[in-house]
């Protein structure tokens, strides 16, 4: 029987304009850099250069942060409820028409696969918009007393592997809830950001609203510092969340910290096995791997074991792996050459450290950055691969015997930030739910996401939650101190 091919086809670059250069968008404009400074972005599955883009330094983030204050004071604290949902319905509806540009623009300065940012992050973005716009004139009836108050301007730090919508979880709710912000995207992926900005002066957001500087490390650093920022909202590794807790805590100011996972898939005996394996590959090569919540350790039940390994990598076989712009693209492009030097120093210390690794048969493109779908056996909870985070497409497989030691394993980690549980007994669900110390848990089902449910996790996976109802709380002061 003849294999099955895909015929190529490739989404059309010509919806959307890059521009050679970007400046700073602060104050309802886009303004050049004080420092002079500009970043090249490139495009992680071919290493071609997108566009550069401005390096804000400390005056810069002075800049932004005065015109977020400025028109806190002057417009968007005077702005009734109702009218800011009106902006950001405007959003919304702005993002849904332009959903294909900003859909092609994220898998080129990302490296992820099309039909991901065309069905999962773009319109996920929108409806964060959407969904925050709802709660915007009900907050006194949110359950956070009847004079809850925004904190006032908030510095806001999103990470590479999912931009535009992590700019939907920091911004929607902060203007809903009547703050002003300062946003920094990643540092490798600016350009949908930058977009977003001109999608807030076709929606006539009041100036000074919102604020977007590009940079680095530093810029993040400064922005954190700035002694005008009145909350702080990150998504990040764990390393630099621990960093700016320190930074913050002298300063006794507010903080979203959405940090690493490491988490559990666990599969029992009862469980659907096809049904399983599909949640398991969607667990782990979503997004390159590039999930904090994603499904990296698989835990299975002794006695399906085998079978269910043979079905997992008969499955991998079918993933295809090339150019995200391609809608037929499973797995994309590694989003930097410095995120894929670290997926594969930790997969080779499996190997040194006696694991057994296989990867799915496939033919890696000569130029950019690329890593094949990859699964580790023979691991042990002492292995680095089943307690480091890799932010890649690998897996670490282990085993257990009973339902307690699965509990167990899974809770072995320092972080807290997502579980699965894959069995056909609902009793089971509801009894190794309320033993994962996980944030969030998924039954028969990963990587599942919807704006009214809450987000975040436990110990090293951070504070607080994004979406939902408990989101909102996080931007608002709340209690008799309120002012």
């Amino acid at each position: 029987m003849n294999k099955f091919e895909y015929a190529p086809a490739p989404e059309s670059r010509s919806v959307v304009k890059i521009q050679k250069d970007y400046d700073l968008f602060i104050g309802g404009k886009f303004v050049s850099a004080n420092s002079n400074k500009r970043f090249t972005t490139i495009n992680p599955a071919t290493e071609e250069i997108l566009s550069k883009v401005s390096l804000a330094n400390g005056k810069d983030v002075d800049r932004a942060v005065k015109a977020a204050r400025t028109a806190l004071n002057k417009t968007w604290a005077k702005t009734k409820p109702k009218e800011r949902a009106k902006y950001l319905y405007r959003i919304a509806r702005i993002l849904q028409e332009r959903a294909r540009e900003f859909a092609v623009l994220e898998s080129l300065d990302n490296g992820k696969p099309i039909r991901e940012s065309r069905d999962v992050d773009i319109p996920l973005a929108a409806a964060h918009f959407f969904y925050h716009a709802g709660w915007a004139d009900k907050l006194e009836y949110a359950g956070f007393g009847d004079r809850p108050r925004p904190h006032g301007v908030v510095g806001q730090i999103i990470p590479w592997n999912f931009p535009l919508l992590m700019l939907s979880w920091k911004i929607a709710p902060a203007l809903a809830t009547g703050n002003t912000v300062v946003l920094k995207p990643a540092e490798t992926t600016p350009l949908t950001a930058l977009l977003f900005a001109e999608v807030c002066q076709q929606a006539e957001l009041p100036d000074g609203v919102v604020n977007i500087i590009t940079g680095d490390g530093s810029t993040g650093a400064a922005l954190v510092n700035h002694k005008d920022i009145d909350k702080v909202a990150f998504t990040g590794s764990t390393e630099v969340g621990k960093l700016i807790a320190c930074s913050i805590a002298e300063r006794g100011i507010p903080a979203t910290l959405e940090l690493g996972g490491k988490g559990a898939n666990i599969v029992f005996d009862d469980a659907p096995i096809d049904e399983a394996v599909e949640g398991i590959v969607n667990g782990i090569f979503f997004n390159q791997g590039h999930v904090c919540c994603a499904g990296s350790r698989l835990l299975l039940q002794e006695n399906i074991a085998d079978e269910f390994l043979i079905r997992l990598k008969d499955r991998m076989t079918k993933i295809r792996v090339g150019d995200p712009l391609d809608k037929n693209t499973d797995l994309g492009a590694i989003n930097s050459s410095a995120q894929l030097a670290k997926i594969k120093e930790i997969s080779d210390s499996g190997d040194k450290e006696g694991a057994t690794l296989w990867s799915a048969p496939c033919s890696l493109p000569a130029k950019g950055f690329w890593y094949p779908p990859t699964i580790f056996t023979g691991v042990t909870q002492a292995h680095r691969i089943a307690r480091e985070e890799i932010f890649g497409p690998v897996l670490s497989i282990l085993t257990f015997r009973t339902p307690r030691e699965a509990i167990e394993k899974a809770n072995n980690t320092p972080y807290g930030l997502s579980a699965g549980i894959w069995t056909e007994k609902g009793s089971k669900i509801l009894w190794a739910a309320q033993q994962l110390k996980a944030g969030v848990i998924w039954a028969n089902t990963f990587n599942k996401f919807d704006p009214a449910s809450p987000f975040g996790g436990y110990k090293e996976s951070g504070w607080g939650r994004e979406g939902g109802r408990h989101g909102l709380g996080a931007y608002l002061k709340i209690g008799k101190g309120a002012k």
